[in-house]
């Protein structure tokens, strides 16, 4: 079933960490077995790179903290071959980490040297976006990674139910768009031509992390815009080239948007105020955000939503 939400401020940052667990809080029966943030803070010299060693599931077990070393030591060491300054590098979990870095290279080969180290995934890079999903409802996961408090002017997440695949890292959403910085996308629903659409990226030089098709529609769009393409116009072409049932959010360093394919079938709401703009696959979502009762509407079938931060 699934449960997608998505925030924007527009008269400044705010506690985006807690405020989107809260929303995927209140819907957590769509979707306990995993909870995934793409979180947006002020743009910054530095890049945040947010990767996993392992899965959580593998963590405790033996030899896994001893190998989990020696891979932390191989990304530092593979940062500094690759020509990147290390500021800070934490784990808040011994199996997940945030590392900041100077860089002013290509981020495909920096992705895709880390990622050549076994167990290594990237989850995100850019100035602006952080990634951060894990097993378990919304609540554990801020209290895990210390989300709340963490400030920025827009978020996406997303509560996962396993139906189709395995409860773990690689199967949650959200998904970045590999390897352009700072472009996330999570989704309800379901591409039925997802493996056209795969094979046609690949041939021009993608590759993907995992089997979702969330990661198709953020690596389409991201593509889109790295050609110039305004993202609303990039959007509004993926409602004529996917086939499918499917509601879907994305965020940039700057933009939020919604999409909805033509049958309209997969349930969002949209609140919007002067400075803020919220939307959930429920109701109850923006109730338990803005702690009352408010007007909403349904997004009609194909419409396209943007709004700059």
């Amino acid at each position: 079933m699934c449960g997608i939400a998505g925030i924007i401020h527009r008269d400044g940052p705010s506690d985006l960490g807690t405020e989107i667990t809260t929303m995927l809080q209140s819907m957590k029966h769509r979707g306990p077995d995993s909870t995934g943030y793409a979180l947006y803070g002020q743009p910054d010299d530095l890049i945040v790179v947010r990767f996993v060693l392992a899965e959580p599931r593998e963590y405790g077990g033996f030899g896994v903290e001893e190998r989990l070393e020696r891979s932390r030591a191989e990304v530092e060491s593979r940062l500094a071959k690759i020509g990147a300054e290390v500021a800070t590098i934490t784990s808040p979990t011994g199996y997940a980490f945030r590392a900041t870095i100077r860089y002013e290279g290509d981020l495909k080969p920096l992705a895709d040297y880390l990622e050549d180290i076994p167990g290594c995934e990237v989850l995100s890079l850019g100035n602006s976006l952080e990634i951060v999903k894990d097993l378990g409802d919304a609540a554990t996961v801020l209290e895990q990674y210390s989300l709340a408090g963490l400030t920025g002017t827009h978020a996406i997440g997303h509560v996962r139910m396993a139906t189709e695949s395995d409860v773990d890292l690689a199967s949650a959403h959200p998904y970045w768009a590999y390897p352009f910085a700072d472009v996330a996308v999570v989704h309800n629903g379901q591409l039925t031509n997802y493996h056209q659409w795969r094979r046609r990226l690949e041939r021009l030089g993608h590759r993907f992390q995992s089997e979702c098709d969330s990661e198709i529609i953020a690596v389409y769009l991201a593509e889109k815009l790295e050609g110039g393409v305004p993202l609303e116009t990039a959007m509004k072409t993926s409602l004529d080239d996917f086939d499918g049932v499917f509601t879907y959010l994305v965020a940039t360093d700057s933009e939020l948007g919604i999409a909805k394919d033509e049958m309209a079938a997969k349930p969002l709401v949209l609140f919007e105020s002067d400075g803020l703009v919220a939307m959930a696959s429920e109701e109850i979502a923006i109730r338990a955000l803005v702690g009352r009762e408010v007007e909403t509407r349904d997004p009609y079938e194909r419409e396209v939503l943007t709004w700059q931060v």
